[in-house]
């Protein structure tokens, strides 16, 4: 019956013992304590003996009751600033507190308010008598004993004096979230000993003394259905039966008007009862010691948060599901996320919302400290629960099965909502689930219920970010927030918009009233720091993350640790495996059990990610725990082998015939195996950010051979269209990494990488300086595969500058290079350059032979993608020619290949070859079209390209009879023919001057030299 000491925020329902104070003994804390008698039951006072204390001010009286409240357990300082200001304590509230206990030091006796393990405690008289709360839960135990010994007088009397000692509303006057929550407990079991005295008064035969206190209890309380069932009872038994009806119809018209809900199924008994004159009503118990169980409404949710934001579509779910539970069997709804993510504030904001319209019976409560070493026992949780619902001590057993089943019959036939927060698994909480329909059950916890019958799943991430922003916002005042909106966002995007660190942050800007805006983003800017920076008082991320961290199994710790180490977006299953060396199968059981414990996200099946901050604090762990570095270190070449052995596979499938393979070195692990070239691109694709990152964070000595032959063997990455900018940083990255180590192989091989992204991109003099840098490495380490390749592309800087003979030199050598290594493939290349320099030169017909002659090298090393690329070089010497419908159908073909393998930049290049042959043709219409879907797509080359085909569009628009607009293209390709001249085109210097000349009306057609160029 009683409800039992109450704890502040925070302090959790369950735990090993009372945590008590230095250690004093009885008789020094009796003497202390002498005379002293405390009240809360009312306005909250002390005294001693007859002499009444002073108190203080209101926040001081608020202490003193937190104190007294908890009965001799110790209250932190956090949890007493919460008890008295919750969410948004003052900036001096540490101090304020301190001088509210020193004061009150003064007034009670010595030793009385103890300050112990950094906060404090009062230590009560001896016995009952010093609290009126105490005294309270003494009368009812004997009330309890007397009517079970058959002395119902006894129990009347007994719980009339306890009610007696009620002087008012409880805890009057008293401020802070902790007194409000409390004041409406004490409230709600004042109402409860009322109900149960007048239950006894029924017992007893007094039903017409009972009538008229319940008349004026029911007006009270009108949708409190245990009046209700109280006062037709002593109606009826009083010979007023339609007016024992008329209450049931005036209960069933509010309810429904009210809360839109049928009555009980007790009280819908009852009136049928009273209509077929049950003549069981009249029956007083047989025996007298048939003390009817008192019917408990707990309310026991904590508050809520005042600045709940956002979250509307959440809210919304559990909203609906709770207003539909009367109507269902067992209803249970499962909240899960990662620390941080605001799961119990969701929760609380629900359920209090849900309350009072669907749950009139009452709400349970519960923090089962899930992420706790101990957590909190079913078998304890049960008899809380049990108490809370009028169970007396003496009827509730001590096996968990039976305080389950006596649990779940309590419940049977009313409508409770139980919340319990912070669960650890389902074999913690199935036995505090309701049974029958009416009632519900919200549980939050880290790990995803997955295992529970029927549960409602819901899972919580980050904030949006317009709602972190908001939340933000509130807590630092909007506008302190809206004059500095960008930095504000740069704030948020740093807390990875978990709201528990937007919180955090926010909180800590508020108090300092010097800091900007600017000034918490520019600390927050620092990976290594973040962490750190995130915590203010008792919170911080990093806490929270380090519970759930220290609950993991060795082999998940393990996996947690590693698989931050390559630092990209997200990770494959079969690139996780490689990192925890693990068969797939053993790795997809340790990921799958840490999205469990929400540690991981499953972005999609067969891949995970953390959260920003997760990331953060996993890295942390790896540096403190994963020891010796070495171990790190061998996480990630394994990495590099899986992405090494896989991309060489690749390599091999789309370049057959190529003899650069061998020169890659070995790839010590198995990679993945593609017999479809379209599957192996995917693959390639979708992998691009992690092999990329694992690049970066292999720069190693040990390690930085390895990563540069993976960029060769993943050179696809690198091309136009694909992801050359994070290509072309990890090749950096490596080079330089090489260049200090003095790993002259590595950086050789880590330039030609960066090489072929200058040339995409048309920076042709940053590529022949890497260029003459890289020869020199490979003469230098007699470097096979990084002498072929880099006379090959000299040959076509050189070319695109328009040193024609130095380039024709460069190629042919090139195709002796890789004839000599048996590569075919690259062979063939070089030729298509040489047909390039033919046609340059105006040796149209040989250009063609050629590029026939490279096209058949391609077609001779085995079925490749390569293939477009010969005929897209075939295309342009026929165009040189003035085959045009051989060169069209040349490029057509090239087309439908780059179209249907995403390769956009090389699509956007042969829209344009087409819009040439279109405009050669007189076709002016479809080559316009065609000039505008390649300057959409973007063409290989970078600004160059682009002018090429601004002058083409200009051409095709002339024709048309649109001189404005054509004109307009010509400027703006002048502009980017000038600006790349400067930089060391001389083509583009030659298409400058004769765009020039033609734009000042002393030139021919512009086109020609975009078309010449080829």
């Amino acid at each position: 019956m009683a409800p039992g000491p109450e704890r502040p925020p925070q302090q959790r329902t369950t735990a090993a013992g009372p945590l008590r104070g230095a250690p004093t003994s009885r008789a020094e804390r009796q003497a202390d304590a002498e005379g002293l008698r405390f009240s809360v039951l009312g306005p909250v006072r002390a005294w001693r003996g007859t002499e009444e204390l002073p108190t203080g001010s209101p926040q001081q009286r608020a202490l003193l009751a937190a104190l007294l409240l908890r009965r001799g357990r110790a209250a932190t300082a956090s949890e007493l600033i919460d008890a008295l200001w919750g969410e948004e304590p003052p900036r001096q509230a540490l101090a304020a507190m301190r001088t509210y206990a020193t004061r009150l030091r003064k007034v009670l006796d010595l030793g009385v308010l103890a300050s112990v393990s950094g906060g404090y405690v009062i230590r009560l008289p001896a016995g009952s008598g010093g609290l009126d709360l105490s005294t309270v839960e003494e009368l009812w135990a004997k009330a309890e004993r007397a009517g079970k010994a058959g002395d119902l007088k006894l129990a009347s009397r007994r719980i009339e004096e306890a009610l007696a000692l009620w002087h008012g509303e409880p805890l009057a006057n008293v401020p802070g979230p902790y007194a409000e929550t409390q004041r409406q407990r004490l409230a709600e079991w004042r109402l409860q000993l009322q109900e149960f005295r007048l239950d006894i008064e029924l017992q007893r035969g007094r039903q017409a003394e009972a009538v008229s206190e319940l008349t004026a209890l029911t007006a009270a309380h009108p949708l409190r259905e245990r009046l209700r069932e109280l006062l037709m009872l002593a109606l009826y038994r009083s010979g007023r039966q339609a007016e024992a009806l008329a209450v049931y119809a005036d209960a069933r018209r509010l309810l429904a008007e009210e809360l839109g809900v049928d009555p009980s199924p007790g009280l819908q008994e009852l009136e049928q009862r009273i209509l077929q004159a049950d003549a069981g009503l009249d029956t007083l118990p047989e025996s007298p010691g048939e003390l009817a169980a008192i019917v408990v409404r707990p309310a026991q949710l904590p508050a809520g948060v005042p600045d709940f934001t956002g979250r509307s579509d959440l809210v919304a779910e559990l909203g609906a599901f709770l207003s539909a539970a009367g109507g269902r069997g067992r209803t249970v709804a499962a909240v899960a996320g990662i620390g941080g993510t605001g799961k119990t504030t969701l929760a609380l904001h629900a359920a209090h919302a849900a309350a009072s319209a669907h749950f009139p019976d009452g709400q349970l409560y519960v923090d089962l400290q899930g992420t706790e070493a101990r957590t909190a026992e079913p078998e304890t949780v049960l008899g809380a629960f049990l108490r809370a619902l009028g169970t007396a001590d003496s009827a509730i057993p001590d096996a968990l099965e039976e305080r389950s089943a006596l649990y779940r019959s309590v419940l049977d036939g009313r409508r409770v909502l139980v919340v319990l927060d912070n669960a650890r698994d389902v074999a913690q909480i199935r036995p505090l689930l309701p049974g029958a329909g009416g009632c519900a059950t919200l549980i939050t916890s880290r790990a995803r219920m997955v295992d529970l019958a029927g549960a409602h799943l819901i899972d919580v991430d980050v904030m949006a970010p317009e709602e972190a922003l908001e939340l933000f916002a509130r807590i630092v005042g909007e506008e302190r927030a809206g004059a500095e909106r960008g930095a504000a966002l740069d704030v948020v995007a740093a807390c990875g918009f978990l709201p528990l660190a937007i919180r955090i942050a926010a909180s800590r800007l508020a108090a300092r009233r010097t800091w900007t805006v600017s000034t918490l983003a520019a600390k927050l800017a620092d990976e290594r720091r973040r962490l750190d920076e995130l915590q203010s008082g008792d919170l911080a991320v990093k806490a929270t993350f380090e519970l759930d961290y220290g609950a993991l199994e060795p082999q998940q710790a393990r996996a947690f640790r590693l698989l931050c180490l390559p630092d990209s977006p997200d990770i494959s299953l079969t690139a996780a495996a490689a990192v925890l060396d693990l068969s797939v199968d053993e790795a997809e059981d340790i990921l799958e059990s840490l999205v469990d414990t929400s540690l991981l996200d499953s972005a999609a099946p067969g891949r995970y990610r953390y959260h920003d901050l997760v990331r953060l604090y996993a890295r942390a762990c790896a540096e403190r725990d994963e020891l010796p570095p070495a171990r790190r270190d061998a996480a990630l070449t394994r990495l590099l082998d899986f992405y090494g052995a896989t991309a060489a596979g690749i390599y091999a499938l789309d370049r057959p015939g190529s003899g650069m393979l061998r020169h890659f070195g070995h790839f010590p692990r198995h990679g993945l195996g593609f017999v479809d070239r379209a599957e192996a691109t995917r693959w390639l694709r979708v992998e691009a950010d992690g092999i990329l990152a694992c690049v970066q964070r292999s720069l190693a000595p040990t390690s930085l051979g390895r990563a540069a032959n993976l960029l060769l063997a993943a050179a696809d990455l690198g091309e136009p269209g694909v992801d050359p900018s994070r290509y072309e940083s990890a090749a950096a990255a490596v080079r330089d990494a090489a260049r200090d180590a003095g790993d002259a192989v590595a950086e050789g091989r880590a330039g030609v990488a960066l090489i072929g992204v200058l040339l995409g991109s048309g920076r042709l003099a940053e590529a022949r300086r890497e260029a003459a840098l890289a020869l020199t490495l490979a003469e230098s380490t007699a470097d096979q595969g990084v002498r072929c390749w880099v006379t090959r592309d000299m040959g076509t800087i050189a070319a695109l500058e328009g040193r024609y003979t130095e380039a024709e030199g460069h190629l042919r050598r090139g195709a002796a290079y890789f004839r000599e290594v048996g590569d075919l493939a690259g062979e063939a290349d070089a030729m298509l350059g040489l047909s390039e320099i033919h046609l340059a030169t105006e040796r149209a017909d040989s250009a063609v032979t050629l590029a026939r002659q490279g096209l058949d090298g391609y077609t001779r090393s085995g079925p490749t993608p390569r293939v477009a690329h010969a005929r897209y070089r075939l295309g342009l010497a026929l165009l040189g020619t003035h085959r045009y419908a051989d060169a069209w159908a040349e490029f057509d073909q090239a087309l439908q290949h780059f179209t249907a393998n995403q390769q956009r930049l090389w699509e956007g290049t042969t829209h344009h070859r087409i819009a040439q042959v279109h405009l050669a043709t007189r076709r002016p219409a479809p080559a316009s079209q065609h000039a505008e879907r390649a300057l959409a797509l973007g063409c290989v080359g970078g600004g160059l390209a682009r002018a090429d085909v601004l002058t083409t569009l200009g051409e095709a628009l002339d024709a048309l009879d649109q001189t404005d607009r054509a004109r307009a293209c010509w400027r703006e390709a002048l502009a980017l023919y000038e600006r790349a001249g400067a930089e060391g085109a001389s083509a583009a210097r030659d298409r400058a001057r004769t765009l020039g000349r033609y734009l000042h009306g002393a030139g021919a057609s512009p086109s020609r030299g975009s078309r010449d160029a080829g």
